[in-house]
């Protein structure tokens, strides 16, 4: 990229809002360069822009400073790149029209690497314990992986996933809708400064830039590009969590939720992904068997082996026959277990020996042991 399109885009980014798909599409056809110079010369707007528009927009242009919003972002310990660039994550391309003019990055490593191996962890801002207890679990785990984990730097299941992650001295990212030198929200301050020092604090808009309400939600197709999957926390029917797993469904990423209580409001919007396309997951292994590579499987989910697991089938079925409590011949016991009463006799001293009955006289009973094993299974039934 010239010298010129790269100070064009620092320009562009105070001037085009993020996800304007038509000034995406006059970078994508004209050119930053010529998009700026245009902004800056001509009154006649570019194709698909209103006079009124294109007045507003031009008003912007007139405050454009590359050098000074390069040098302030220095200053911050920021830096900009741009399409097409070393550091630039490609997987943005797939947004079209709608990717940034460029991105503002506070932090040493670099993005492109990271993104490779990175999974969002998104939820509600005003989270229960539980989807608190979740997303710290979930941060944690993934970061312990090898994955580098994204969020949004918000309150609640954001936060507590950023502090999973470097709590496990992992990778993590912040994606902010305002400018990554203003960390927001300002509750956050240290816990972003904190992400720009083991991890990367990344923007659209430039240095000093506020948030509103409709950055918040462009900035969430970012975080579901960016990364191999999106990974719910609890969210409301309304809530921007929903819009990165949608951008994210639109996109091709996995979708991934993990379930709540059914009588919890925080838990509806999560039970309405699952009952589409989404995935459900209860930990950071299932997450990472899902988004990761061949062989990153999670472990077998069981219950307890047993001692009564152990034993032959025929061995079980005689086992099974004997009552909880009492004596029994072995006849009953025959009877009972569908063989014959050689055959029963034969594995009573088998089972004996291992210490599940006990023979009194002629009969038979359960041992100690054997009948709390015994109640615990029927339990379950």
């Amino acid at each position: 990229m010239t010298y010129d399109e790269r100070m064009a885009r620092v320009a562009l980014a105070r001037v085009i809002e993020p996800g304007d798909e038509l000034g995406g599409r006059w970078l994508r056809e004209f050119g930053a360069a010529e998009v700026a110079r245009r902004l800056v010369e001509d009154r006649e707007p570019l194709p698909g822009a209103s006079v009124r528009r294109w007045e507003g927009l031009r008003g912007r242009a007139a405050g454009m400073r590359p050098e000074r919003d390069l040098a302030q972002a220095q200053d911050a310990g920021v830096r900009f790149i741009c399409p097409g660039e070393p550091q630039w994550p490609v997987q943005l391309d797939d947004l079209g029209d709608a990717r940034p003019t460029g991105l503002w990055v506070r932090g040493l490593p670099s993005l492109r690497i990271w993104a490779l191996r990175s999974v969002a962890v998104v939820g509600a801002r005003a989270c229960t314990e539980y989807g608190a207890h979740m997303a710290a679990t979930l941060g944690a785990g993934l970061a312990e992986r090898g994955w580098v984990v994204v969020s949004g730097g918000a309150y609640g299941v954001d936060g507590a996933a950023h502090r999973g992650a470097l709590g496990a001295g992992g990778a993590t990212v912040a994606v902010l809708a305002c400018g990554v030198d203003r960390p927001y929200p300002r509750g956050h301050t240290q816990l972003i400064t904190r992400i720009a020092e083991q991890g990367l604090v990344v923007g659209e808009l430039p240095p000093g830039d506020h948030p509103t309400p409709s950055r918040f939600i462009l900035r969430n197709r970012v975080i579901a590009a960016l990364t191999r999957g999106t990974v719910v926390v609890e969210a409301a029917y309304r809530s921007g969590a929903l819009v990165t797993a949608r951008a994210a469904q639109r996109l091709g990423r996995f979708t991934i939720g993990v379930p709540g209580p059914v009588t919890s409001g925080l838990s509806a919007g999560v039970h309405e992904l699952l009952r589409g396309e989404a995935v459900l997951v209860s930990d950071a292994a299932e997450v990472a068997e899902l988004v990761g590579d061949i062989g990153e499987l999670a472990p077998d989910r069981r219950g307890p082996v047993l001692p009564r697991d152990l034993l032959e089938p025929g061995a079980g079925r005689v086992l099974a026959a004997l009552p909880a409590r009492g004596l029994v011949g072995a006849e009953e016991v025959a009877r009972d277990a569908g063989t014959t009463t050689d055959e029963a006799v034969g594995r009573l001293y088998e089972l004996r020996a291992l210490g599940f009955v006990e023979r009194h006289g002629d009969g038979w009973k359960l041992t100690r042991q054997a009948m709390i094993s015994v109640r615990g299974d029927r339990s379950e039934c």
